[in-house]
């Protein structure tokens, strides 16, 4: 193992950052403007909600990658797919880790009480999720549905800093979009799954790889994604979003075909393509068919 060794402060939010996959909020960060940009649709957000929304997106993240990261410490330091992450290798140390989750949760607390009563109020439910996921896949094989729930309240969450309500009639596309992230999300988390089976399996950790075969997970990801699409077409409809989110969803549709073509139960060498490229793409594809389609319509 690599002993970490005292850096200077830079180099330790450099390795934090390294530590969550910074980068990887890419996929969560544009579900969070969708859900502020429709909850706004009449004339659209003001700058101190999408500076607040924004820093809460990234703060929550945050928390839950850097609280992941410590309870699965040792599961990862066994797993030769993930030994050499930085906190099982030991280039970074626990306390930076939760210093880093300390100060994020901090900053979240901050940007739900600058978004109003409701987000502050609904901030503890959030956490348990947050935080509460990393346990999961010690218990339930399900578990690839609470990690895509978390993820899902993140639109539903910045609906709810724009309009405060959650639960009217006009509120339906904050459920929409919550249910299309889910789905979203569990399906490409059961593909990543496929590549741990048989750790996972010494491991007694559960998963639907784990526990049913790669295959059935795979066409119970394409399912998945199938009820994503659905809940889009669904959410344009209702909403009445214009040509531009239409041929956004065309693209949205084939870049999921293409994710499932690139992987195959006895073939996962292209699975990092899919899990990391094209899903990045797909938030982005559906948050910038929705800008057009709001300046056109």
């Amino acid at each position: 193992m690599h002993t970490a060794k005292p850096g200077t402060v830079l180099d330790r939010i450099r390795d934090f950052l390294a530590l969550i996959t910074f980068e990887h909020t890419v996929f969560a960060l544009p579900f969070a403007y969708l859900g502020m940009l429709l909850a706004a649709r009449d004339g659209w957000p003001t700058w101190h909600q999408f500076l607040w929304i924004t820093v809460a997106m990234a703060a929550a993240r945050t928390v839950a990658m850097g609280a992941n990261r410590i309870i699965d410490r040792a599961i990862e330091a066994d797993n030769p797919r993930t030994a050499s992450r930085p906190l099982p290798s030991e280039r970074v140390r626990p306390v930076t880790v939760w210093v880093g989750s300390g100060l994020s949760a901090m900053i979240l607390t901050v940007a739900a009480w600058q978004l109003g009563p409701l987000p502050l109020t609904l901030l503890p439910g959030a956490a348990v999720f947050l935080i509460g996921y990393s346990y999961t896949k010690r218990i339930t094989w399900l578990s690839h549905f609470v990690l895509g729930l978390t993820d899902g309240l993140v639109p539903m969450g910045a609906w709810v800093a724009v309009r405060g309500s959650l639960f009217t009639s006009s509120d339906l596309p904050a459920w929409l979009l919550l249910g299309a992230v889910t789905t979203w999300i569990s399906g490409f988390d059961l593909i990543y799954a496929c590549q741990d089976v048989a750790f996972d399996r010494q491991a007694g950790l559960h998963s639907i790889p784990t526990r049913f075969g790669a295959a059935a997970a795979l066409r119970l990801s394409a399912l998945c994604h199938l009820v994503t699409l659905s809940l889009l077409l669904w959410l344009g409809a209702w909403v009445g979003l214009g040509w531009p989110y239409w041929l956004g969803m065309v693209i949205v549709a084939a870049l999921l075909i293409y994710e499932h073509v690139l992987v195959r139960p006895d073939d996962m060498s292209r699975l990092n393509v899919a899990f990391l490229n094209i899903n990045g793409y797909v938030a982005v594809t559906l948050l910038a068919s929705v800008v057009a389609a709001l300046f056109v319509g």
